[in-house]
């Protein structure tokens, strides 16, 4: 499996950004960030009420509760943004996507030798009931949930 570096929090930026190599074509990468049967092999079970810009729905983690999910952008196959209302340091999870409190990651496609390269940036973390400490769990979640994504796709899982 290809090992990646981990994720870069700016503080200032309030952003967590990760940058990773996967041994497959753009078009399975494509798929597998978009596609809610191909996104709930490696993320969370996700449902979506459509596809494309507008397109609502949930991802749900086991231990963790469901999550409020909006497709904000598409730029196939280079990259598309979701707005989810994920706040670690909350005891609750919302009901629905509340724009004054909710992050976006994007994530987006470049292909290159060998496969693609995939980077998530994920935003809005000022709007978060504590910044500081949302950043540094999805910055360990990127992680985690990105090297499944290229165990999945480089067939180590």
């Amino acid at each position: 499996m290809t090992r990646n570096e981990a994720s870069v929090i700016d503080e200032g930026a309030f952003t967590v950004r990760r940058t990773i190599r996967i041994a497959a074509p753009r078009d399975k990468v494509w798929r597998a960030v978009t596609e809610p049967e191909h996104i709930s092999r490696w993320f969370g079970e996700t449902v979506l009420d459509g596809a494309g810009a507008g397109a609502t729905g949930t991802m749900t983690f086991d231990g963790y509760g469901v999550i409020p999910l909006r497709v904000e952008a598409v730029d196939a196959p280079r990259s598309v943004s979701y707005r989810w209302g994920n706040d670690d340091a909350q005891a609750r999870r919302p009901e629905g996507i509340d724009e004054a409190t909710t992050t976006v990651f994007t994530f987006t496609l470049d292909e290159v030798d060998g496969g693609t390269e995939l980077t998530v940036v994920e935003t809005g973390f000022d709007r978060t009931s504590d910044p500081k400490f949302n950043m540094t769990e999805h910055a360990d979640g990127w992680v985690s949930e990105l090297d499944k994504l290229v165990a999945l796709l480089e067939g180590d899982a």
